[in-house]
């Protein structure tokens, strides 16, 4: 039997409201409550997407004691995980949440009103704080032109069932056609209201580290190869259309000059950093600068609206190429290689998005910046051969050392402190690695209990701090 207390306790621990919630699931908040009540029960397809959502067991719903059968999926234990399609996407940036997101959500509505001669838009909560800075407007016009298009930016209303939310009006001679209410809830997916999330599939049966972990151990893989055997052979195809989308960055963004958009009048120094070599530069300075240089340089392009890779977002796209290419040219890697370790970056950043969450709107920077930096350090770990065990310690060390960290962009732009973050972040991916080589038989902490921290410390965070350029460094003026 279902307990209707547990599904509200789980509900509040995952910081949705019974609104949220119902939203996500495509049921009606009044349907949430009612199975809270115990005045009726999920069906079995709601409880699989409960479980997936709230990111427990079925059977942490079930009342103490309770051996019995709740629905007829009652049985299934382990939600699993999307694809690693769903986390490297190519898109525009500055941000996955506030482009790519409303993107897409403007893509589909438009789709469905093809006769609509106008569109008005309503940006809510993250989006509408933040809709000039990081060009949420701009891409919205973009998309639905060349019909005429109203944008309005909320920044009053509160009761929202997600941060990024907005709402997009058709209209046909100045009459309402149609009006649809979506979130944009993290690396470009979007839910519409009302509607049933559309679910992308599950590859794979286990979601956190210790359970991939121990099946590599007794198959005798490597995390590589655990997520070919899930994602299937073909996928070596879609990582190298990846990784070249990622070197073209790099290159095109060391060729990059001028001032950035936005008005901060940020300038590009991607080139000026890669080409200000010393005659008696140390190796030392010169990793330290070419890291840097190459994580400035996507981090510039994506603050340029210019295509890149989410690794896992759009704005922590700068640090995964950035040690990738460094490695690559300094020990002559051959792409497989590298595929290799993009693999199990992705496998990293996959656990971060089903466990917590990787929308900086939701959990802050440190699930921006803090899991690309742990992607990195398990790419190298891979990349260096080292042990199932060692590469777990790099990618809990760093995130571990970006708990807490706010998303607190200047003028709402992906810019200061973004990009000089994404080159930090790079570099501490290789001290992660460093550490943990050594380290390792010290370890105290797993990384499935840092990633659970990390979502409790983002949930726990003041919302000024989760971007919306409300507190910290976001109230400085320029």
């Amino acid at each position: 039997m279902l307990d209707g207390d547990k599904i509200r306790k789980y509900r509040e621990k995952a910081g949705f409201t019974q609104l949220a919630l119902g939203a996500r699931l495509g049921i009606s908040d009044r349907a949430v409550s009612k199975w809270e009540r115990g005045l009726s029960l999920p069906s079995a397809e709601n409880l699989l997407a409960l479980s997936r959502v709230l990111g427990v067991s079925v059977d942490a719903f079930r009342a103490d004691g309770d051996e019995g059968t709740a629905a007829p999926d009652a049985g299934v234990t382990a939600c699993g995980m999307e694809s690693l399609r769903e986390l490297y996407k190519l898109g525009r940036g500055p941000s996955s949440s506030h482009t790519i997101g409303p993107e897409r959500a403007c893509l589909r509505f438009a789709g469905r009103y093809p006769t609509a001669d106008a569109f008005a838009v309503t940006l809510y909560g993250s989006l509408a704080k933040t809709g000039k800075g990081h060009g949420t407007e701009e891409v919205i016009r973009k998309t639905l032109s060349p019909r005429p298009v109203t944008v309005r930016l909320d920044t009053v209303k509160t009761d929202l069932p997600h941060p990024n939310t907005m709402e997009i009006s058709a209209l046909r001679e100045g009459a309402l056609l149609a009006r649809a209410r979506v979130m944009s809830v993290g690396g470009g997916s979007i839910v519409f209201e009302g509607e049933r999330e559309e679910v992308p599939p599950r590859v794979s049966r286990e979601d956190t580290f210790s359970a991939i972990a121990t099946l590599c151990a007794r198959e005798d893989i490597r995390l590589w190869e655990y997520v070919v055997r899930t994602e299937g052979e073909d996928f070596f195809a879609f990582l190298s259309t990846v990784w070249e989308q990622m070197k073209r960055s790099i290159r095109e963004g060391l060729q990059g000059e001028g001032v950035l958009p936005g008005g901060l009048g940020v300038e590009r120094k991607a080139r000026t950093l890669y080409a200000s070599q010393h005659i008696d530069e140390s190796p030392e300075v010169y990793e330290n600068r070419t890291v840097c240089a190459y994580a400035f340089a996507v981090s510039e392009q994506n603050a340029a609206g210019e295509t890149i890779v989410t690794a896992p977002t759009c704005g922590a796209a700068g640090v995964l190429p950035a040690v990738l290419y460094y490695e690559q040219k300094k020990r002559r890697l051959p792409d497989e290689a590298i595929l290799r370790a993009l693999a199990t970056a992705g496998l990293v950043g996959n656990l971060i998005k089903t466990n917590a969450s990787i929308s900086g709107a939701e959990c802050g920077c440190q699930v921006e910046i803090g899991s690309a930096c742990a992607m990195a350090a398990a790419a190298l770990g891979e990349l260096y051969g080292l042990s199932l065990d060692k590469i777990e310690y790099a990618a809990e060390i760093a995130i571990e050392h970006h708990l807490g960290l706010t998303c607190d962009p200047i003028c709402g732009l992906v810019q200061i402190p973004c990009i000089e973050r994404n080159a930090v972040a790079a570099m501490r991916a290789k001290n992660a690695v460093s550490l943990a080589s050594f380290l390792y038989e010290t370890r105290k902490i797993s990384l499935d209990r840092v990633i659970h921290t990390m979502k409790e410390t983002g949930l726990d965070m003041n919302a000024a701090y989760k971007e919306t350029s409300e507190g910290g460094l976001a109230r400085i003026r320029l």
